[in-house]
């Protein structure tokens, strides 16, 4: 009998959504620290670091944050098709924006990081919640820009209630279970 030759991983597209400052970037890049290890071909797309390159044009209007939405989607769509995992972090407030994204790459995986507003404030090591609070950053997510949440996200994490790495395991098991990655028998 043969050796089973381990399956190698499938492109698809593993959106991280959530208010800012609920732990999206962190799981973001643990993720993309398994998928290494694994020996994953992947690309992280953070949504700070887009709105700093990509998007630098983009102000924080709904037409612009879908803009921003959509050139980070066109990017995960390049790499999902070219079997890379395409991770991306970013608040994508509004569920129309996300809908147009699923709609558009095959293999999309939408990951909300449902973490609650009250731990994201408490937690906020950038200073950006009290900042919103006193006004001082106008249509901001989560205190006067709203936030959409997805309504059947393929996973739900809060990680105000589960560690970081019970979240990654959850997410690299959905990747299994989906065909996504071979399953780790480690």
């Amino acid at each position: 009998m043969l050796p089973e030759v381990p399956m190698p991983a499938r492109g698809v597209t593993v959106w991280f959504t959530g208010l800012p400052g609920s732990g999206k970037s962190t799981l973001a890049r643990r993720l993309a620290a398994r998928l290494t290890a694994r020996g994953v071909r992947h690309e992280v797309l953070d949504g700070d670091a887009v709105r700093t390159s990509l998007s630098r044009d983009l102000g924080f209007s709904r037409q612009d944050r879908d803009s921003n939405v959509a050139r980070i989607g066109f990017v995960c769509g390049l790499l999902t098709r070219n079997d890379i995992v395409a991770v991306a972090a970013a608040v994508a407030p509004y569920a129309r924006a996300r809908d147009a994204l699923k709609r558009e790459i095959r293999d999309f995986l939408e990951i909300h990081v449902a973490t609650p507003a009250e731990a994201c404030e408490a937690l906020d090591p950038t200073g950006r919640w009290a900042a919103a609070r006193r006004g001082e950053l106008p249509s901001f997510t989560g205190v006067d820009d709203p936030y959409e949440e997805p309504l059947a996200p393929d996973l739900r994490l809060d990680l105000s209630v589960i560690d970081l790495e019970e979240a990654v395991r959850k997410v690299e098991a959905l990747l299994e279970d989906r065909g996504y990655l071979p399953h780790d028998p480690g």
